[in-house]
Order: structure tokens, then C-alpha cells, then sequence
């Protein structure tokens, strides 16, 4: 598939952004901080997210905005399996729990997030490499 060369940079950018955010969370989570564990999880998947989507021009900037297009146009399609919702709503919500609720987050939740985000990662790239999409 070819995408305009300005696309094909944006996109490259929020790949890096999720690697990088994946690397952060890593780190954090080591030094127990579980709260920004979360956060960085969450950022990595709504970066990677929003990749997917500028690959088609459905790129998004608020974040319920982001999550919304991504099950209508990649879930709901059958392009991306269900699983990938339900990580993305679920660090949603413990992001916003420990960013704005101020909940206490632990290791289990914050390294699960960090996980699963990892796999979103790594599914999102494949599923732009399946599309024929290059952005290194």
C-alpha cells in the first residue's frame, strides 16, 4: 500500500513514541512506580493505536476519540481481534484511576498494563506491515 511520505512519517513517529513508552515503562516499573507504569502502558497503546489509524487518514487526537475509531475501524471490522479493545479500555481506565483518581496501582495491575501493551505494540506493527505500510 502506498501512503503519502508525510503519513509514512507520522506514523513512524507514533511507533517510536510507543517503543519508547513501552522502554520508559520498563524502567519505572522496576523502581515501583506503578502509577506511571500505567501511564506510560496506556500512551504506548494509544500511540500505537493512533498509527494504525493515520494509515488510513482516521488519525485522532482526544483520546475517546481515538479509542472509538480504533474498535470502528479495526475491531468491529475484524482487521484486529477483540482482545486489543479490551487491552486499550482497560489501561484507559487504570490510567485514569491512578492519574486523576489518585488510586494506589501494585505490580500485578502496572506490569499486566505493561504487558499487554507491549503485545498491542507488536500487533499493531504487524498489522501495518501486513498492509504493506513501511515507516522505518
Amino acid at each position: 500500500m502506498s501512503i503519502e511520505p508525510g503519513i509514512q512519517e507520522k506514523i513512524a513517529k507514533y511507533i517510536a513514541h510507543a517503543r519508547q513508552a513501552v522502554a520508559t515503562g520498563r524502567l519505572v516499573l522496576a523502581h515501583e512506580d506503578y502509577i506511571t507504569t500505567v501511564n506510560r502502558a496506556y500512551y504506548a497503546i494509544f500511540y500505537a493505536a493512533n498509527a494504525l489509524l493515520a494509515s488510513k487518514g482516521l488519525e485522532r487526537s482526544k483520546h475517546s476519540a481515538v479509542i472509538a475509531a480504533f474498535r470502528q475501524h479495526f475491531v468491529k471490522t475484524g482487521l484486529i481481534e477483540p482482545e486489543f479493545s479490551r487491552f486499550f479500555g482497560a489501561a484507559m481506565d487504570e490510567r485514569h484511576a491512578g492519574d486523576y483518581d489518585l488510586t494506589p496501582l501494585d505490580y500485578e495491575s502496572a506490569s499486566r498494563h505493561l504487558e499487554n501493551a507491549a503485545i498491542f505494540l507488536e500487533r499493531m506493527e504487524r498489522a501495518l506491515q501486513e498492509a504493506g505500510i513501511r515507516y522505518d
